[in-house]
């Protein structure tokens, strides 16, 4: 049998190639035949899944989140670029996120992947925005695209979504001229669909995450307000879906690049070739770390299903663990599902996940026959 492994990273443990490395040795040892096809849905994993379908690996050294040199990898076939955001000013990078970074944490160094890939000539330019560590409104991003972002008195303000409490003017003269003039475009991969404000908004949902106490999240808000209020036409942007993404990175790319929002999980799994990949194999295996609801509303894995059943192909689930509720799994329409957690506790699936996956690989190699 043909198989498609089409399975996303297990955060904090495998990465997706990894992952169907260890599922790829059960299958092909009862003599299926493999086409691995890591996705990925606009986070991290992004890069690798492009590189994993062909795209070539270009290194950088950015600005970190909290302003430190930082390695970073982007990916380049021909004229198309992915970056991702958690690569360069991702939460990851923040060891211990508190209030004080959560006001601080800047995406400059994403903006300073996209120039990267400018100068190489790139014209399309993928932004993948889940995992950040920012609530910025994307004006560190922009300060590395030449937008200055001034204060009352025409200094620059502050990295950080801090900086934006005085933001009083934006400055497009030396925006750079390849995104002035249309030539290059940027494609924002998200799922998510939050505005920019508000109880729904930016720092209300993801602020805690990322470090921002009660009175942060109302500082942060404030200070997105202002920076709405500021920039030319904001107005037109705040309630627009997906402006919150990435603590704001989804409204300044809208308001001042001409961004354009994909469905991150789809962009990508069109980018590495998912669709064809699909119309040549007997069966389907998708993952992730943990399954829950929000994989059946528009996650990488959730996606596979969708079309792995739409193409007639049973698909099977694997994952770290799987915290659907009772008809959960009917409502995914899948022929199984293999769980890392029913081999061993949860803290040895993080300590020797490895070994724990290959154990659920073995299960679902049974499974498959």
């Amino acid at each position: 049998m043909r198989i498609l492994l089409a399975c996303d990273k297990f955060k904090g443990t495998l990465t997706a190639s990894e992952v169907s490395d260890v599922l790829g040795r059960r299958l092909t040892g009862r003599g299926h035949e493999i086409v691995a096809l890591p996705i990925a849905d606009g986070g991290d994993g992004t890069v690798a899944a492009a590189v994993a379908s062909g795209f070539l690996p270009v290194d950088a050294v950015v600005t970190g989140p909290l302003g430190a040199p930082a390695n970073a990898t982007w990916a380049r076939r021909e004229d198309t670029a992915v970056i991702e955001m958690a690569q360069a000013s991702g939460l990851a990078m923040v060891p211990n996120p508190d209030a004080r970074t959560a006001l601080h944490a800047t995406s400059r160094g994403t903006g300073e992947l996209m120039k990267a890939a400018l100068d190489a000539g790139c014209t399309t330019l993928v932004l993948g925005i889940g995992g950040s560590a920012t609530t910025d409104g994307g004006a560190g991003l922009l300060s590395a695209l030449g937008i200055r972002f001034l204060d009352a008195h025409g200094q620059q303000i502050p990295d950080g979504g801090i900086g934006l409490e005085s933001v009083a003017e934006v400055d497009f003269s030396d925006l750079d001229p390849r995104i002035e003039s249309g030539e290059a475009r940027v494609l924002l991969a998200s799922d998510v669909d939050n505005p920019l404000l508000g109880p729904t908004g930016a720092p209300a949902i993801y602020g805690p995450q990322k470090g921002a106490g009660p009175a942060e999240v109302a500082r942060l808000d404030a200070a997105l307000a202002r920076y709405a209020e500021v920039v030319p036409g904001g107005h037109d942007h705040v309630d627009r879906p997906g402006s919150g993404a990435a603590g704001g990175v989804g409204f300044g790319a809208f308001a001042l690049l001409g961004a354009e929002g994909v469905p991150g999980a789809d962009y990508v799994m069109d980018l590495v070739g998912f669709g064809s990949a699909l119309t040549e194999v007997d069966l389907v295996v998708t993952g992730e770390g943990k399954l829950d609801l929000q994989t059946l509303n528009g996650k990488g894995p959730g996606r596979v299903v969708e079309e792995a059943r739409a193409h007639g192909r049973p698909v099977y689930v694997v994952c770290g663990a799987s915290d659907l509720p009772a008809g959960g799994v009917d409502d995914l329409g899948v022929s199984g599902i293999v769980a890392m957690a029913d081999h061993a506790p949860l803290d040895q699936c993080f300590a020797q996940p490895r070994a724990v996956l290959d154990a659920a690989a073995k299960e679902l190699a049974h499974l498959i026959g």
